[in-house]
């Protein structure tokens, strides 16, 4: 049963955790291995170089939306595909993230948190609320 004292609160943690972690992704992409570093690592792995900014983009966009909570339903959906690709690009290093160059575990964990942050939507405490004027007194869980 889903209470609805603390659900609201429930749907806020998950937003802006999922959020900070796009955006942190995005910016490691950024400023740690650049972006054409990144190109070359999509490169070795057989995709195609520009896929590296449009997911950099993706998570950098989709992420602040996330966090604002502005669509968050739309763009953890969105961002879904990026996280089973992520998936699939560490499957080969073993399943702990700890492993060389990654396992799969955390981002197969994140395209479960994107998957329910999409099922749940926005959430009570969320910008979405305050600039289309959605009813505060509902329950956005």
């Amino acid at each position: 049963m889903l209470d609805s004292r603390t659900a609201p609160y429930a749907a806020l943690v998950l937003r802006l955790a999922l959020g900070v972690m796009f955006i942190a992704h995005a910016l490691l992409k950024y400023t740690v291995f650049t972006l054409p570093g990144t190109v070359k690592f999509f490169e070795s792995l057989g995709l195609p170089g520009p896929l590296a900014y449009l997911t950099f983009a993706a998570e950098l966009v989709g992420g602040a939306l996330i966090l604002a909570g502005l669509g968050s339903r739309y763009a953890a959906a969105a961002l879904v595909p990026v996280l089973i690709g992520a998936t699939w690009a560490h499957a080969g290093n073993g399943w702990l993230f700890s492993a060389p160059n990654g396992g799969w575990e955390y981002p197969a964990f994140l395209a479960a948190a994107a998957i329910a942050q999409a099922l749940l939507g926005d959430g009570r405490y969320a910008l979405a609320n305050v600039w289309f004027n959605r009813n505060p007194g509902r329950v956005y869980a």
